[in-house]
């Protein structure tokens, strides 16, 4: 990818301001749309126990309202960005938000069990068309440059921010309004979008080819399989146990193994495949896409669990958990748009190191919070620290991720970065839980009736252990940075002088 100097906007704006605002425009559609397909993986979570005392959901199914959505939309990513591709990426932003709008509307009107469960498919179907489409539209409508740099920093910040976001806004929709509003407040976004992308977004040519059916079959229900059975292996409570060895986790695993080779065996053979097997060869893009794993286990693994230690050992309600993490939404958005600034002078590669070992650090801190800290002593720091160092990695990522790759695929391309984020937060939801729970467990192991404060202690040391894993994550991350080789630059006029 080719850096230079000039400032398009300047230059934009100096000439003609109609394409100015028509890219600010254009912007704003994408970044808010790729902020409510990663927010609505969490918006729930807070609400869970209303949803649960206004339908009846049984424990065993309670799960299914956050996994229902993330299942499908990790699964389908791929065959998303791929008609994408085919069909043309504006199409598919459209037709994914008409879809993911309408279940949220049915969904919020939810008066069953299944009847929500199917709406979270059909949301999770919607993301996955969409999800590919917000990255690559960015390189269909900005030009290379400073623009560009921009406008990925904005849209990296909004991928990361999602989670937190979600919490957030899901503690206050709970306490203030209703779990039903976790789901309106995707409408008037939905029709927002949809109004103005035709008007602000520029087309992308499609490509006359046949969809490669085995390879997406065989990829769908691979990716599907093996978040499924990561994610049902992890204990849902203090007195549950892993649940690794159990015929449904072996299975889903096995089975998610086999259909994810047979992919791979597919696509080498085919002629024109899902997957061009070619974008795996850059290092710079593998690289992109094992590092946003490390995230996806770091990341979302501390959102949950120190959901959980706020609500469960501290007492917080939906709504002051949520605004816990304010902080963290505002450090990443300032280190994301500082991200996009720097990438021209320093590299992709030095960004995600020093990024990697700044995140680390965070989060290492985090893993020594307990039942009696206070949240100023102990995670305010680590929250501001940690998201610091995972926005400076965030433009990088998904620069790396577009690097050299020929227009007509970027949709995949892009599909890859957030399928790597995908099964690292399964990974890390159910590794981080087995680990958090069995502690818990052991803590309390003979204690039939144990005081509130043993248990709290028992929750806080248990999370801990599971917050240090994820920075281990973030090591994983740092070393994979260490092998990412960055895409030449050509050199700008401010490096030149310098």
């Amino acid at each position: 990818m080719t850096i230079t100097s000039a400032d398009p906007l300047q230059v934009g704006e100096a000439v003609d301001a109609r394409p100015s605002r028509r890219l600010r425009i254009a912007l704003l559609l994408i970044a808010v749309t790729q902020l409510t397909l990663v927010l609505d993986a969490t918006i729930v979570t807070v609400a869970l126990p209303h949803i649960q005392e206004s339908l009846h959901f049984s424990n065993a199914s309670l799960q299914w309202i956050v996994t229902a959505y993330t299942l499908v939309s990790g699964g389908m990513l791929l065959l998303g960005g791929r008609l994408g591709d085919l069909l043309g990426r504006r199409n598919t932003l459209i037709g994914g938000m008409i879809l993911f709008t309408t279940a949220s509307l049915m969904g919020g009107l939810a008066q069953s069990e299944a009847w929500l469960i199917v709406c979270r498919v059909a949301q999770g179907i919607g993301a996955a068309v969409m999800a590919p489409a917000t990255l690559a539209l960015i390189y269909d409508n900005f030009p290379d440059g400073q623009l560009r740099n921009r406008a990925m920093s904005v849209w990296a910040a909004m991928s990361a921010l999602g989670g937190a976001v979600g919490l957030l806004a899901g503690g206050l929709l709970t306490t203030y309004a209703s779990w039903r509003w976790t789901l309106f407040v995707n409408i008037p976004i939905g029709v927002a979008v949809v109004a103005l992308a035709p008007l602000v977004l520029a087309p992308s040519t499609g490509r006359r080819e046949r969809l490669d059916l085995l390879g997406s079959v065989t990829v769908t229900l691979g990716i599907a399989a093996l978040i499924y059975g990561l994610s049902s292996a992890a204990p849902t409570g203090a007195f549950d146990h892993a649940h690794w060895g159990t015929a449904k986790v072996i299975v889903s695993l096995i089975a998610g193994a086999v259909l994810v080779g047979a992919f791979l065996v597919t696509e080498a053979t085919v002629s024109q495949p899902l997957l061009p097997l070619r974008l795996l060869a850059h290092r710079g893009r593998a690289g992109s896409y094992l590092v946003a794993a490390c995230i996806g286990v770091a990341f979302f693994g501390v959102l949950y669990f120190l959901t959980l230690f706020l609500q469960e050992v501290w007492g917080y309600s939906p709504a002051k958990a949520g605004l816990a993490f304010l902080p963290w939404v505002v450090t990443f958005a300032g280190s994301a748009t500082i991200s996009g600034r720097l990438l021209p002078r320093l590299g992709a590669r030095t960004l995600l190191i020093s990024g990697a070992t700044i995140a680390a650090a965070g989060l290492g801190w985090l893993a020594f919070v307990h039942a009696d800290s206070s949240y100023a002593t102990h995670v305010l720091g680590p929250i501001i620290v940690a998201p610091f160092g995972v926005g400076l990695m965030a433009v990088p990522l998904a620069s790396l991720a577009m690097t050299d790759v020929d227009p007509a695929e970027a949709g995949v391309a892009a599909s890859l970065l957030s399928v790597g984020q995908q099964i690292g937060a399964s990974l890390g939801i159910a590794g981080l839980g087995t680990v958090a729970w069995t502690i818990v467990a052991h803590r309390l192991a003979g204690q039939q009736n144990p005081t509130s404060d043993v248990y709290r202690g028992a929750l806080a040391a248990g999370f801990d252990r599971g917050f240090l894993i994820t920075a281990g994550a973030m090591v994983l991350a740092l070393l994979c940075a260490f092998v990412v080789k960055s895409p030449s630059a050509a050199p700008t006029e401010d490096t030149a002088a310098a």
